[in-house]
């Protein structure tokens, strides 16, 4: 075959971009019920911690069209969700312990009617003491899992003689993933005791697993199904299991389908979201800014169960030092069990929370030392004269942050105009504005060594199409659009002969999570494999024909040749059929190098590492803490690029999701536990207004991956999230041009501007 590639790397739109944009994409709710299905409505804890005394549902089953209530005495295996710790009920047993817990589920015969009698069900409570900030559990010594640490050379010696040192903390407030779809479930029995699931996850056989383990039966007896999702973010990873859980369970009590089906407040009151980080150090250095020596705490709200905070804390815990060699290290994590909704996975998985602590401590440095941040970076960054051994002692082998750095800084001309933003500052009362630049170094491959993994299903008929199948799910991501991009390449034709079909575990088993990034590189590799299969048994068969080598046998622009021999590639599958050769493949990848120790927080947890760099200019109003992000710059590197056009979209919508993430969303619970802001009414998510009007966005070019991934590609999905740190940054720096305290939480929220501008000017009023 050719190295002239015809498909991958070319800017394809998305299989479904037709459909998204006319509204003729089907989503699960969109789907025909099947005859006779039902739908459920959950019933909620209105308590963060209270003990159940009694369950009386007479009222909402005399509703008109309410035909059964479900609990967790209705279970008929085992009430249990939990992805890697046991112990998590789909439905709460004797104990609710936060406010939206899952009690029970009227079931009626409309989704209009389950919800009005769900409201009628009396409960009687006995309210119980209740745990609900991260200080409040680490005073009580309240956590999910044994507490993390890891050690890199001798962190407190180090301080000692240390130069320079200095001690800080920031508070890194959660987020919502609010994706259009919220979480959904259709559960359907079949005869012989089988059940088919539709679900909107991320995690096929999560679901598939769980709904076998509340029914009673083998895994082998459920199928779970994903055509697409209206977003994931990670938010549906390990929460729609608990939905499709439930779903079953009221199927399972009626013998008919079952839809459940949650609107946006019970979306965001009953799952859970990226976990907020309370973290505190005391770093040392030497007069150019090098750090010699960290210390820190990472403390997280894991919620009311583990979910799947331990995996999330490591990454925090992994990410600290971006792209900065350290040579002593000491870190703790804690995660805080909390009367608090389980949080959970989220775009970067705790990668950016732990990068942001990292970047907050360079900023510190920078500003102790009246130095310039970028100067501090270079004097940190991993090279083969300071180092390049992670703290987890992974070597890096690709470091290119400071290549990025410098091609950002001539692109962005980043020199001029910090000298035009000075001069603005000087002249301006009211505006002031910042510049700051983020570099971003994120371990791709999942936490866990068994997950990393994929497997794909096959099919060339003898017309000549092809149909596709693997285990990663569809989100909007374009994962579906890569692959067959991968099967069409390997074939030699064109991607639309390329069918992609729905997810489901009957076709590929034992899947791991769309995931980690890893979407495209674990199940285009797999789906590579199995098409590289039967290309070889389609190559035999045509040099039989011919009289030739199987190696001398191209596939290209549809057609099949071997020097004056030629043939189209439908008609070499037709001659396949006639000669009894199979045209079908499973095919299966398995990242090589990865092996991690969870004890001493120690190993090769990532195949590769992807970078990029942004900078971003901001202004910030004086009176009101408004904040607009005037421009943004990025260089984002993604090896060979799979399908550009897809790429430039993540990186885009992953660099906005993040400015939400640090300007505009705040969580915030009461003194009860109850969620306050659970409706786009109190709970404000970026707009395209929010869009930098000057969006500057570059895949650095020429640079194909050094690891052997499917085309020499990068993932793509989570590190751009984390390029926002330049907004938060920036926003620093304008409130430091403004005479404030610039060491500022985040989210930076207008409030929390006011108050650092004032509070650096000894809490004198604004200026009229």
């Amino acid at each position: 075959m050719s190295d002239r590639r015809s498909v991958v790397g070319k800017p394809l739109h998305h299989d479904s971009a037709r459909q998204h944009v006319t509204g003729a994409a089907v989503y699960l709710d969109d789907m025909p019920e099947a005859a006779g299905c039902l739908h459920a409505a959950l019933v909620k804890s209105p308590h963060a911690h209270a003990r159940i005394v009694r369950i009386d549902a007479s009222r909402a089953l005399a509703e008109p069209g309410v035909v059964a209530f479900a609990t967790a005495a209705d279970v008929p295996g085992e009430n249990e969700v939990g992805p890697i710790f046991h112990g998590e009920p789909a439905l709460a047993v004797e104990v609710a312990d936060y406010v939206g817990c899952p009690v029970g589920a009227v079931i009626a015969t409309s989704h209009e009617a389950a919800r009005r009698a769900a409201d009628l069900v009396d409960i009687e409570w006995e309210p119980l003491p209740a745990i609900l900030t991260i200080a409040d559990a680490v005073a009580a010594e309240s956590y999910v899992c044994a507490p993390q640490r890891l050690v890199f050379g001798d962190a407190a010696s180090a301080l000692a003689r240390s130069p320079h040192r200095l001690s800080g903390g920031l508070d890194i407030g959660g987020q919502d993933h609010f994706y259009l779809e919220t979480n959904i479930a259709m559960a359907t029995p079949l005869d012989g005791g089988q059940w088919h699931v539709w679900s909107s996850t991320q995690h096929p056989t999560e679901v598939q697993k769980h709904v076998a383990l509340v029914l009673g039966v083998p895994q082998a007896a459920v199928t779970a199904e994903v055509r697409r999702m209206g977003g994931g973010f990670g938010g549906k990873e390990s929460q729609p299991t608990i939905i499709a859980a439930i779903a079953a369970i009221c199927a399972h009590k009626t013998r008919r389908p079952v839809k459940l089906r949650l609107d946006r407040d019970d979306d965001m009151i009953v799952t859970g979201k990226r976990h907020d980080f309370r973290a505190d150090w005391e770093v040392g250095f030497d007069d150019t800014g090098a750090l010699i020596a960290l210390k820190v705490r990472l403390a997280t709200r894991a919620g009311n169960v583990a979910d799947l905070s331990s995996a999330v804390m490591t990454r925090a815990i992994c990410h600290v030092t971006n792209c900065y060699f350290v040579p002593n290290v000491e870190a703790v994590g804690l995660c805080c069990k909390t009367n608090t909704v389980s949080n959970t996975a989220f775009r970067g998985f705790g990668g950016p929370q732990g990068m942001l602590v990292g970047e907050a401590i360079i900023d510190q440095v920078a500003r102790r030392l009246g130095r310039d941040r970028d100067e501090v970076r270079r004097a940190n960054f991993y090279s083969p004269s300071r180092g390049l051994t992670t703290p987890y002692e992974q070597s890096v082998q690709d470091m290119i942050g400071a290549e990025l750095t410098d091609k950002l800084e001539a692109s962005a001309d980043l020199a001029a105009r910090r000298a035009e933003i000075a001069s603005f500052n000087a002249g301006s009362r009211l505006r002031k504005r910042g510049l700051a630049t983020a570099p971003v170094m994120f371990g791709i491959s999942f936490n866990m060594p068994s997950l990393n993994q994929g497997g794909a299903l096959v099919h060339v008929y003898t017309d000549g199409s092809i149909q596709a199948n693997h285990g990663g799910t569809e989100m909007g991501q374009g994962l579906y659009t890569k692959v067959a991009q991968v099967v069409a390449e390997t074939f030699g034709v064109a991607a639309s002969v390329v069918t992609p079909t729905s997810t489901r575990t009957d076709k590929v088993p034992n899947t791991s999570a769309t995931a980690a990034s890893s979407g495209s590189d674990i199940n285009g590799a797999a789906a590579r494999n199995a098409a590289l299969q039967i290309r070889a048994r389609m190559a035999d068969v045509a040099a039989q024909e011919w009289g030739v080598d199987a190696e001398s046998v191209s596939f290209e622009d549809g057609t099949v040749t071997s020097g004056n021999h030629a043939m189209a590639f439908s008609e070499l599958a037709r001659l396949c059929w006639v000669r009894r050769v199979s045209l079908s493949a499973t095919g299966f990848y398995a990242t090589p190098g990865i092996h991690w120790n969870n004890a001493t927080m120690k190993g090769n947890p990532f195949y590769y590492f992807a970078y990029g760099a942004a900078a971003s200019e901001v202004e910030i109003d004086l009176l009101t803490g408004e904040t607009r992000c005037l421009r943004t710059d990025i260089v984002h590197d993604c090896g060979y690029s799979l399908n550009p056009a897809i790429d430039l979209g993540q990186i885009e919508g992953g660099f906005v999701q993040g400015l939400g993430w640090l300007t505009m969303e705040e969580l915030w619970w009461d003194g009860a536990g109850r969620l306050r802001t659970h409706a786009p009414s109190t709970y404000k998510i970026p707009g395209s207004r929010d869009t930098p009007p000057d969006f500057r966005v570059h895949i650095l070019e020429d640079a194909p991956n050094r690891a052997e991934t499917v085309f020499r590609s990068k993932a793509v999905g989570e590190p751009p999230l984390m390029l926002a740190m330049s907004v938060w940054l920036a926003i620093r720096d304008a409130i430091e041009a403004a005479g404030g305290d610039a060491e500022i939480d985040a989210p930076a929220t207008p409030e929390r501007i006011l108050m650092a501008v004032e509070t650096g000017r000894g809490a004198a009023p604004a200026p009229a």
